[in-house]
């Protein structure tokens, strides 16, 4: 219901690209759900990694999973197997993955006595959620948005980064106040879309 926000990162790899990999892949006879589930289960070994302090293995592992997200979609719409029900699966393992390593950051930080870094680790889990649950909701009433300063894409990489660069403290201070940032933000465009629908509504009552 307003305009783009900024975008860091693209929602989709570019359409050719897609297809020849969709198809590739496809051809294997590897489903989009495999794939899916296979980064999902990706994300549940970057969160042992974590708990076991193996920070650079863990980054490299998240995000080589976390790629499969452009994958499954592509394997999808080449093969004609793009459902609502894939979709559905789709959404809610990733959120699944990106809380899983999350959760297991908190632990991380709370085995260490950093209660602080802890704290940011849940105000992070939270945002991560908030930013999805006001999107569904918003479009189960009839607004949809896409928009928002720090989307998935973005958290995954950034938290990638910092598991990577062993620099995990800062990561998730930046993730935890983005992270709700965009929850409020996207909280204030579905706010706004409704009151315009409620407007809409009365003038043609």
């Amino acid at each position: 219901m307003s305009g783009r926000g900024p975008k860091l990162l693209p929602e989709r790899i570019p359409a050719a690209a897609s297809e020849a990999i969709g198809r590739g892949i496809g051809r294997l006879g590897i489903t989009p759900n495999m794939i899916t589930l296979a980064g999902v289960g990706g994300s549940g070994v970057a969160a042992w990694l974590i708990t076991e302090e193996r920070l650079l293995v863990a980054g490299a592992v998240f995000l080589g999973f976390s790629a499969m997200d452009f994958v499954d979609g592509a394997v999808a719409r080449a093969t004609g197997q793009a459902t609502p029900y894939g979709a559905l699966l789709d959404a809610v393992m990733d959120r699944i993955g990106e809380a899983l390593v999350l959760a297991a950051c908190i632990w991380y930080f709370a085995e260490r006595g950093e209660d602080l870094q802890a704290g940011f680790g849940y105000a992070a889990l939270f945002g991560s959620i908030a930013v999805s649950y006001v999107r569904a909701r918003g479009e189960a009433l009839g607004v949809t948005t896409r928009e928002g300063l720090f989307r998935r894409q973005e958290r995954v990489v950034l938290l990638g980064i910092g598991l990577l660069a062993n620099g995990l403290t800062v990561v998730i201070i930046i993730l935890a106040v983005l992270a709700n940032a965009t929850a409020l933000q996207r909280w204030f465009i579905v706010g706004k879309g409704l009151r315009e629908q409620d407007r809409e509504a009365a003038e043609q009552g």
